[in-house]
């Protein structure tokens, strides 16, 4: 019998524990064997154990006298491991999740014990905390390499140094950190992260300079970075500067990527421009190497939803449908897509394809529910709570808050209450948006007073960086100076100051708004209605230490 096993490729304390795991394993790798405890795979393991130990069978001796002794396995193919095994100082990292420890008192520790610090290790590591939103240590890793190794690093690790400084630190770091790296270590890699840092911070006069510098420089541009300036302009709102910069990429010979697409649709179908999305739909389907992503599908029949072509909108989403296959995500944008489209019908058929292909989710019961909450379908989201409910899936205090915020934004409190008392039947406690929802329904249905009181406790229950609507705000503290209880309205202020971390912008907003005669309840209803039908925008673009997406 020729074993796909190579003589010896196993460290001898493994051989035992692999075939241990194979005989335990549920996944049938082996035929299924008697339960008892005194079954013949038991045997054979401890007859076995001592020679593994004594290291007097090589690998394949051991699985010749596995099969020998009448098991049997099932024919199966074996697949590589998708990553590589976790050493002990990656294991040490990963777990001191502690923001406060110190990554450099680790690694001076571990470097001063005589143990092996590799530095693709501490790559891959970094790595790792980034997708973890470990931020800080993954900066100070970087940070203790680059003391140790000196001037021997690669442009990707200033480029990914530079994206966690700004991140850790803010942009004004993260510029002084690039003025202070030298021109031959920069490379394109490093003023794309700088270029990403200025558009996720919308300085679009700052992203206009330095991509004029690369192009000065004679720095090949690739399309990572034109789409990063087109998603700027698209967020500014500078849709004419899209179509000249998308020349510009054409002129230089720069194919367009699916990103490109998305953005310029969305670009298209925010600014109105319908003509300009479907003269770019035609372009691309008449070109049998382009292809149109689901997002972009989506961002189409955004466009056409915005200006109020529903069919033109179905038959996108129609189209889409056949690139949903079996993404959860996908299934669920789509309910959100017909339900703008008002189209019940399809909501719930979309839902029936949903519950046959894919396993139930939260995320998914979210999506239903919050479209038959758009459809005014109350009873129909109703049901889905309730067969939420009673499928006892792992407790997301969103589900009732959804529901919550439903009916307080239409002023029925007493329902918003009712599932305050459902949340603590389930033995759960109500968080800080449940009580922001009741004190919604609170304001909507004119008993301010509760409102109120409703809305400090929202405040005081709240988690970091969770702040209320503004227009809400206030409302609530427009009443208190109506009332004349200017003690009360100072407490509230100060619970905004200490809570709700608002920027300064915001701050000054809502300082306009309680000094607006026009604000009533009302303005304040008709306003989340308008928030009901937003389609998000393509995504900030990140920067990846992947090779392949930067530096093609």
């Amino acid at each position: 019998m020729n074993l796909l096993v190579k003589p010896n490729s196993y460290p001898w304390n493994r051989c035992y524990r692999l075939l241990k795991a194979l005989l335990a394993s549920p996944n049938p790798l082996i035929s299924s064997f008697s339960s008892s405890s005194s079954s013949p795979q038991i045997d054979f393991l401890e007859s076995t154990k001592s020679k593994v130990e004594d290291q007097s069978l090589s690998t394949v001796s051991i699985i010749d006298e596995f099969l020998q002794s009448g098991k049997k396995i099932k024919r199966c193919k074996l697949r590589k491991s998708s990553s590589a095994p976790i050493g002990p100082l990656t294991r040490r990292i990963l777990s001191a999740r502690d923001p406060s420890l110190s990554m450099f008192s680790i690694l001076d520790q571990w470097s001063e014990n005589g143990l092996e610090v590799k530095l693709s290790e501490l790559h891959n590591v970094a790595k790792k905390l980034r997708q973890r939103c470990r931020f800080s240590h993954a900066l100070q890793i970087l940070e203790w390499m680059s003391d140790k190794r000196g001037s021997d690093l690669s442009a990707e690790h200033f480029a990914v140094r530079l994206d966690l400084i700004s991140k850790v630190h803010g942009l004004e770091e993260a510029e002084k950190y690039f003025n202070g790296i030298s021109d031959t270590s920069k490379g394109y890699q490093v003023y794309v992260v700088l270029l990403i840092c200025y558009g996720n911070a919308k300085q679009l006069e700052k992203a206009e300079t330095l991509m004029q510098t690369m192009r000065d420089m004679g720095i090949i541009l690739t399309a990572y970075a034109y789409n990063v300036m087109l998603n700027l302009y698209s967020k500014m709102g500078k849709y004419e500067k899209l179509d000249l910069l998308a020349e510009e990429m054409e002129e230089k010979g720069i194919k367009h990527d699916v990103f490109t697409f998305e953005i310029r649709l969305h670009a298209y179908g925010a600014s109105g421009d319908i003509e300009g999305m479907e003269k770019l739909l035609t372009k691309i389907n008449t070109d049998p190497e382009l292809e149109l992503s689901f997002r972009a599908y989506c961002f189409a029949a955004y466009g056409y939803l915005k200006a109020g072509h529903i069919d033109n909108a179905m038959i996108i989403l129609k189209a889409s449908e056949r690139l949903a296959k079996r993404n959860l995500r996908r299934y669920e944008k789509l309910l959100n897509l017909y339900a703008a489209t008002g189209n019940k019908a399809e909501v719930y058929r979309v839902w029936d394809l949903y519950k046959q292909k894919m396993r139930y989710s939260n995320t998914g019961y979210m999506s239903m529910i919050s479209s038959l909450v758009k459809l005014d379908d109350m009873d129909g989201a109703e049901k889905i709570w309730e067969e939420w409910n009673s499928a006892e899936m792992k407790f997301d205090i969103q589900i009732p808050n959804l529901m919550i915020t439903a009916y307080s934004r239409k002023g029925f409190w007493e329902k918003a209450e009712e599932y305050i008392n459902k949340i603590i039947k389930r033995g759960k406690e109500p968080d800080g948006a449940s009580w922001n929802g009741v004190a919604t329904g609170y304001l909507l249905g004119g008993r301010m007073l509760e409102a109120v009181e409703t809305m400090k406790k929202a405040i005081s229950m709240s988690k970091p960086g969770w702040s209320p609507r503004l227009h809400s705000l206030a409302a609530y503290l427009k009443y208190l100076e109506g009332e004349g209880d200017k003690e009360a309205a100072e407490e509230l202020w100060k619970m905004i100051n200490e809570h709700c971390h608002l920027s300064t912008d915001e701050y000054n907003r809502l300082s306009s708004l309680v000094n607006d005669e026009k604000l009533t309840s009302n303005a304040v209803g008709l306003q989340m209605e308008d928030d009901q039908m937003c389609v998000e925008p393509p995504t900030a673009l990140e920067f990846s230490d992947k090779r392949s997406k930067v530096a093609d």
